[in-house]
């Protein structure tokens, strides 16, 4: 059974700092490029990093360069989202999934919330 579990949220001041988890089982995580996805309230779910299998290549959307960083360790089976300068415009839902270019899609998690706000 494919069980992706978030956490690591929280509520921080705007110019904070959050450090996100997401913990896989239930398939062979190593081989998948992975991603962090956001929604907030009222919105549709964005993409917001994506990282290969190997953890060499990654990407991120323009709303959070700079200030986001993923990471993975395959031995631990569990993907990072390093979060700095957060603003009040991070405030979300944040959610692990495999990336958008596998051309599928795994059960959603529980998600774990973000809030920026002072």
């Amino acid at each position: 059974q494919v069980q992706l579990v978030e956490s690591g949220g929280g509520q921080v001041q705007p110019g904070g700092s959050l450090r996100l988890s997401c913990t896989a089982s239930g398939f062979v995580f190593r081989i998948y490029t992975m991603s962090w996805y956001r929604q907030a309230p009222g919105q549709g779910r964005e993409l917001v990093a994506t990282i290969t299998s190997c953890g060499s290549t990654t990407n991120y959307a323009d709303f959070v360069k700079g200030r986001f960083t993923i990471s993975r360790d395959n031995a631990k089976i569990t993907l990072y989202l390093e979060m700095n300068s957060l603003k009040p415009e991070d405030t979300a839902m944040y959610y692990c999934n495999v990336s958008p270019s596998t051309g599928t899609r795994l059960d959603w998690g529980q998600g774990t919330q973000v809030t920026v706000s002072s």
